[in-house]
């Protein structure tokens, strides 16, 4: 089974391989009440952009290191398209969505770390 911190890695490369905007990892590792230990937050400009960020994701996690999501929400519209990795959920948004539910300041006490965006 592959290490959180490399399924993590490959998160992030599969967003920015389509180009996702706006990551950020959540760890929630220090906090009890936390549904799960890390949360990775980006966005897309369109439901078609969120759609390729969360395929993008599946895939390179997938074939880089052989690890599949349990399960993935959110395809249909493709608003706010979740996939769930055990203890990392990746969370692809539209960005007014995004700003609406602003869950990475759910937990005010997790660390967050923002990944600069490609150009």
């Amino acid at each position: 089974m592959a290490e959180t911190e490399q399924i993590l890695d490959k998160i992030v490369e599969g967003i920015q391989e389509r180009k996702g905007k706006g990551i950020v990892i959540v760890d929630m590792t220090g906090l009890q009440e936390a549904p799960c230990s890390y949360f990775v937050i980006c966005e897309g400009d369109s439901s078609v952009h969120v759609g390729s960020v969360a395929l993008s994701v599946r895939d390179w996690v997938r074939d880089e290191i052989h690890v599949k999501p349990y399960a993935i929400d959110g395809l249909e519209n493709s608003q706010w398209v979740a996939l769930d990795y055990g203890q990392i959920i990746v969370h692809v948004f539209q960005r007014p969505v995004r700003a609406f539910y602003d869950i990475e300041h759910l937990w005010e006490d997790a660390k967050l770390t923002e990944i600069e965006d490609l150009d």
